[in-house]
């Protein structure tokens, strides 16, 4: 098939190798930019060091990195654990691939009232913070990065899209969905969006493409990538 992979570098390219390796033909045009925000762990000691994504590990300065070298790092899956690994940090935690698999993680392995920190994004959702809160953890909050909208698809993909020489997309964030969808509508190409085959990394992904009325095919049973990319050879999608 060929599927316009819309997440963000470095993240965009990775995927379309697996796409390459599983002989689809992938069109790279991601709809988020991410960029660090030059912010730096706050001075303190802290139990846990929280890690939702792979660009809050690449924001990480190498003194921040050795800091919190023996400090448990909880990683909200495998590609961050991996990162995290690379990173330098040793006590490396993995949860199941969602926040609320994180919270109940560190819930099971730290005391109630550690202090906590959050090496998060400018844009974030309420979990794993509302969970730990509501637990009786500390925990702080960090923005190393945000991620910004495009202005605008580029040429390649609005050629595709016009042509309807694209099969699929896939979809990793809730956010970056919302802005394929509102993008291609402002390009006038909403129909053709609509048209196309909507894999989504889960179901909280795919819930601004509910909301516009746009079927989503298949939604793997964990948020996990290879589920994910395994859904491609799905002979009927399992549209929700």
């Amino acid at each position: 098939m060929r599927i316009w992979v819309a997440r963000p570098e470095p993240g965009a390219s990775r995927t379309a190798h697996r796409l390459r390796d599983l002989g689809h033909r992938p069109l790279v045009a991601p709809v988020l930019a991410v960029a660090e925000t030059g912010a730096r762990l706050p001075a303190g000691r802290f139990a846990g060091l929280i890690l939702t994504s792979t660009n809050a590990v690449a924001a990480l300065s190498p003194d921040e990195r050795a800091r919190f070298r023996d400090v448990p790092a909880f990683a909200v899956g495998a590609r961050t654990a991996a990162a995290v690994r690379a990173a330098g940090l040793g006590d490396v935690r993995i949860a199941g691939g969602d926040a609320r698999s994180l919270a109940a993680l560190v819930a099971a392995s730290l005391p109630r009232g550690s202090a906590l920190l959050h090496a998060a994004g400018a844009e974030r959702k309420a979990e794993p913070a509302a969970t730990l809160a509501a637990a009786g953890f500390t925990l702080s909050v960090r923005e190393l990065y945000a991620t910004r909208i495009a202005p605008r698809l580029p040429d390649a993909l609005l050629d595709a899209l016009g042509a309807r020489a694209l099969d699929a997309v896939l979809h990793y964030s809730r956010r970056s969905a919302a802005a394929a969808h509102d993008l291609a509508g402002t390009h006038g190409l909403g129909g053709a969006f609509r048209a196309l085959t909507h894999y989504c990394l889960s179901a909280d992904v795919a819930v601004p493409l509910v909301a516009a009325g746009v079927a989503v095919h298949f939604v793997p049973e964990r948020p996990d990538e290879e589920m994910l990319l395994a859904g491609l050879a799905a002979p009927k999608p399992s549209g929700i």
